[in-house]
């Protein structure tokens, strides 16, 4: 009764008026993460002086990093603290972290000296290395607390078991992956022109700014927030059901499922959206809700008999696992726009007017407004056409929605390859193979459609692995949910540092030849590289549709709603697609 009455008072709360706090701190954290990441490889390299493939691979294991302690701020999320306080003292770190970072380029003792023109460059010692790497980790862990968290609070603002807000839910998918690729546009071109054209202080400073305005902005929207306590560790009760599922192991199956243990008071706080029904695969761990002699059915010890909601909890979980793992390899795909592709266009004539060039780092600008396009159609057109046809609010579901994102990156990576090649054959044409810092008379426009088709296929990848992690994660664990978003993103990253590394070693050949060379890329074999990972996707792709075939949604009973209000002993039966 007590929860019901606290829910009662929480749907009061929220709803659209939220959005503009909750959008407007994604924007300006966004702009600062990507003002900070997106020419991070122009600090090191020509600020720090770091070879090509160390950067490279610092910031890969950077964006690892930041994508792998989500884990942790979603455990404190849904175990402990809520997602508003998560998300608030986690700005807080982030913005140290930007704030060191900050200073590093402003204070010339925290980076090594210019480099002058007929002396090797200094690269930067263990101290000034320290100061980065301790500012790296900052931003780290301040992202491992928001990124889990903006999502999952975002959507939480509509009520579930209101079928007229359930559909703004899927909306709001789309609008805030919108809204976070318009800051993202900002960094790629205002933020990057900045640092290179004035200094890195300001190029900097600014994002820190933006993150301080986020901070503000979210904590200002605090009371029209609708807030979801925690409900214990996630982590907890899946441990608690495969310890009872292992006791139990030498116990006959039940023969009807309606035998299993439940009991709806014990489980109000943890399916407030609606109660998980039985479904057939990995019974071994059913036999945690078997009951037997000794078991307290008042109450339990969850590390002997769990209920039906509890198991199906835990088979939520391993039932993800296979299509989680499947977006990693489109991350490493994604992943090299930062850092080779970025190296290609810096080789390339960027020049707009005889005057004004785009900065290297700016050629994401493509990435994203593909992106911002392609949501805006998705969500005007795709959509009421594709729903005619399938009768689904959403136009189709989100395993299909990411398939069509995994087909486009490996047209990405392809033509990648093809592009590479044109470039070195005019690099070859002009005599200009041996001068890497030579600009090679070939317009930088040539890498947008790689670009373009990387935004595409994130578009409609990385929505709808949102969706699907947010529509499939048990109600009380979405924060860990959109932990596993950014965990697969994580390990993109670090495949990508793996992949380069590997390939860089295994490729060397004689006289100082390499696919990946350090310091003259006219000399590699870069194609080979766009189409290996072409290769691996292809492969990825035959996995995914091996997977997505066989997946089982999971199926919820909830409450159903009349003009907001519960119907008693009503209920809907919903297998989500």
């Amino acid at each position: 009764m007590e929860v019901e009455e606290k829910m009662s008072r929480q749907r009061m709360k929220g709803g659209l008026i939220t959005m503009p706090f909750i959008f407007a701190n994604e924007m300006c954290e966004k702009l600062a993460a990507l003002g900070f990441l997106t020419n991070m490889i122009s600090y090191l390299t020509q600020q720090l002086h770091m070879p090509l493939t160390k950067a490279a691979n610092t910031l890969t294991n950077f964006s690892g990093t930041a994508s792998l302690t989500p884990l942790l701020g979603a455990f404190i999320a849904d175990a402990v603290a809520g997602r508003f306080w998560t998300i608030a003292i986690a700005s807080i770190i982030y913005q140290m972290g930007m704030t060191l970072l900050t200073m590093s380029a402003v204070l010339p003792q925290l980076r090594p000296l210019p480099c002058k023109a007929d002396q090797a460059c200094q690269e930067a010692d263990n101290g000034q290395l320290s100061i980065l790497y301790a500012s790296l980790l900052l931003a780290a862990l301040g992202a491992g607390g928001i990124r889990p968290c903006v999502v999952a609070f975002g959507a939480d603002q509509f009520d579930e078991t209101d079928p007229k807000q359930k559909t703004k839910t899927w909306n709001f998918f789309n609008w805030y992956y919108f809204c976070m690729g318009a800051s993202m546009l900002v960094a790629v071109t205002v933020i990057v022109y900045i640092q290179d054209n004035v200094g890195w202080g300001w190029g900097l400073g600014v994002p820190s700014i933006a993150m301080f305005l986020s901070i503000v902005t979210f904590v200002l929207g605090y009371p029209m927030y609708r807030n979801l306590d925690p409900a214990g560790s996630p982590f907890t009760r899946i441990l608690q059901v495969c310890v009872a599922a292992f006791r139990k192991r030498h116990l006959a199956q039940v023969s009807d499922p309606k035998l299993l243990y439940e009991n709806e008071e014990l489980d109000a706080p943890i399916s407030i959206a609606g109660k998980l029904l039985h479904t057939k695969n990995l019974e071994f761990l059913d036999k945690a809700a078997i009951v037997t002699e000794g078991d307290n059915l008042k109450s339990p010890n969850l590390w002997r008999l769990n209920t039906v909601h509890r198991v199906e909890e835990l088979k939520s979980v391993i039932r993800m696992g296979p299509i989680w793992a499947a977006g990693i390899i489109l991350v490493t795909a994604s992943a090299q726009q930062n850092t080779f592709s970025l190296q290609q266009a810096k080789t390339m004539d960027r020049h707009l007017t005889s005057s004004f060039q785009i900065p290297a780092g700016s050629m994401t600008l493509f990435t994203m407004t593909s992106m911002l396009t392609t949501i805006a159609f998705y969500d005007r057109v795709f959509i009421p056409i594709m729903r005619r046809f399938t009768g689904l609010d959403r136009g189709i579901s989100f395993l299909q929605r990411m398939g069509i994102g995994f087909v486009i990156s490996i047209l990405a990576t392809l033509v990648a390859g093809f592009i590479e090649l044109k470039r070195k054959q005019v690099a070859s044409t002009y005599g200009l193979i041996n001068k890497p810092q030579a600009t090679i008379p070939i317009s930088v426009f040539w890498l947008v459609p790689q670009y373009c088709l990387h935004g595409m296929a994130e578009a409609f990848m990385s929505i709808g692995h949102l969706e699907f992690f947010y529509d499939q994660a048990p109600e009380s664990m979405r924060s860990t949910g959109m932990a596993l978003f950014w965990t697969a993103i994580s390990l993109g990253n670090y495949v990508s540092t793996f992949l380069v590394s590997l390939v860089h070693r295994f490729s060397q050949g004689p006289g100082g030849s390499n696919w990946l060379p350090d310091d003259n890329l006219n000399k590699g074999k870069l194609e080979y590289f766009y189409w290996l990972i072409t290769l691996l996707q292809i492969i990825n792709l035959l996995y995914y549709s091996t997977c997505a075939k066989f997946y089982t949604f999971k199926p919820i009973q909830i409450q159903a709603k009349e003009n907001g209000d519960s119907v008693k002993g009503g209920v809907e039966l919903v297998s989500q697609v």
